[in-house]
């Protein structure tokens, strides 16, 4: 509930300031908060957790868009997903940086014992389970096959 308190009120303060590329940004986030509140099977008040996945999948689509615009060479349209991807990453946690994923993928893969390649499923599971919200999918799926690799 914190997090729709704070865009609402930011949404105000983009209104007042005549920041068009953040209005967008955040009424995005308002959107899928409330679409995420009315989901079928939804509690009334959102978890922290389940407010990070829906930012992160706001990110993930806006980068998707993004590239796609990119290799269209629509320079305008691209300027757009840029802007709304920025606004919505201000409000997810700070995210870890690569050498950071690595050290967490080290410790789960001598904690489950993995010893090769086949063992990706599991060791991306806990991964996954540790760093919600502090990295990116597709960043720990590379960074575990990289380590997984090279065993």
């Amino acid at each position: 509930m914190a997090l729709e308190n704070t865009i609402n009120q930011d949404i105000k303060a983009a209104m007042l300031a005549k920041n068009e590329a953040r209005l967008r940004g955040l009424r995005a986030i308002k959107s899928a908060l409330l679409l995420a509140k009315t989901e079928k099977g939804a509690s009334e008040t959102l978890t922290e957790e389940t407010e990070v996945k829906v930012l992160q999948k706001l990110v993930k689509q806006r980068k998707e868009s993004a590239e796609i615009y990119l290799q269209q060479n629509r320079q305008d349209l691209y300027q757009i997903e840029k802007e709304e991807q920025d606004v919505i990453e201000e409000y997810l946690p700070k995210q870890l940086s690569k050498e950071e994923i690595i050290v967490e993928v080290q410790h789960v893969v001598q904690e489950v014992g993995a010893t090769s390649i086949k063992d990706m499923g599991k060791v991306i599971g806990q991964v996954n389970q540790r760093l919600a919200g502090k990295a990116d999918g597709k960043t720990i799926a590379e960074v575990v096959k990289e380590q997984l690799s090279a065993l």
